[in-house]
């Protein structure tokens, strides 16, 4: 106690208390608490959301007995057959022919050791997106019912945070989730005219080739479109219509665009999806990995 000699009570209070603050590693700064609890907040959501996770995967399932829904229809390609069954079904397949020629090799494997290797593409991309915010992304609720279903959404946020330097990547929206592909108005803004003619460029050449090899299965496919387009889903597909949708998607993009604000990317995208599952929502976690000019992927800087 020779440390408070000469200090009144209250001093030597103030004191002892500051000393075992620094210990916890909390500063004495007049923010400290502040910060303090703000930290103390994102642990609280990231546990949250971890602790949401187990329960869908380790409780959920079990019951529900559906997990890995979408997953089945890339495992059950059948070129000869790809558009059998309704919007909805089980094994339905809802993309281009170019995604079924892609997925074919995967399904000389069984069906667990696809689903594995599914899995492990969207955890890696889940890696590749957070880095060292890895635990915080998998906690953001959405992830956890795209991991449970098994759908396409963290391949899409991918192919867009490499689309912003590598614009070819984009050729993977724009065969999937067709409508989401608003975001190359972020080129149109910008004038980057090179980057977006790469993105069509490498569309249409994947487009061509595939037709010469599955001409029947393009004609389904765009008649499939033709006939979901302002379709309208029932819960638990969040009941907005796309055609209100789209046209705030693309100003969120055209917005962002002038402000250098990538991030709107990935937005726009999530808000054009034909539609709004609450595993499509995990396509915003490409907002993390664009939330700023230096994250992730840098501008080229001949982009102009």
């Amino acid at each position: 106690m020779s440390q408070f000699t000469g200090l009144t009570a209250a001093q030597a209070t103030s004191r002892s208390r500051s000393t075992l603050g620094r210990a916890l590693g909390f500063r004495s700064s007049p923010q400290s608490g502040g910060a303090g609890r703000r930290r103390a907040i994102y642990h609280g959501l990231v546990l949250g959301g971890l602790i949401f996770l187990a329960y869908i995967m380790i409780v959920l399932a079990p019951i529900q007995r559906s997990m890995g829904f979408d997953a089945y229809a890339y495992w059950s390609v059948d070129l000869a057959n790809l558009y059998r069954g309704e919007v909805g079904d089980l094994g339905f397949f809802a993309y281009s022919p170019a995604l079924g020629l892609l997925f074919l090799p995967l399904t000389v494997l069984p069906w667990l050791p696809f689903a594995l290797v599914w899995w492990g593409l969207l955890v890696g991309a889940l890696l590749w997106l957070g880095r060292g915010s890895f635990l915080a992304l998998l906690a953001f609720p959405p992830v956890a019912y795209e991991l449970y279903h098994a759908n396409i959404h963290l391949l899409l946020a991918v192919a867009i945070v490499l689309g912003m330097r590598y614009p070819a990547a984009w050729a993977f929206v724009l065969l999937t989730k067709i409508t989401a592909g608003v975001g190359l108005l972020w080129f149109v803004v910008r004038r980057e005219w090179r980057q977006l003619f790469v993105a069509l460029g490498a569309t249409g050449i994947v487009v061509g080739a595939t037709y010469l090899l599955l001409p029947a299965q393009w004609a389904e496919w765009f008649a499939i479109l033709t006939q979901n387009a302002g379709h309208a889903h029932e819960w638990p597909a969040l009941p907005i219509p796309l055609w209100l949708r789209l046209p705030v998607a693309a100003l969120i993009v055209a917005w962002g665009a002038r402000r250098d604000a990538r991030w709107t990317v990935p937005l726009a995208a999530t808000l054009a999806l034909p539609v709004l599952w609450a595993g499509g929502l995990s396509l915003l976690v490409a907002c993390w990995a664009l939330r700023s000019p230096t994250a992730r992927v840098a501008i080229p800087t001949d982009a102009h």
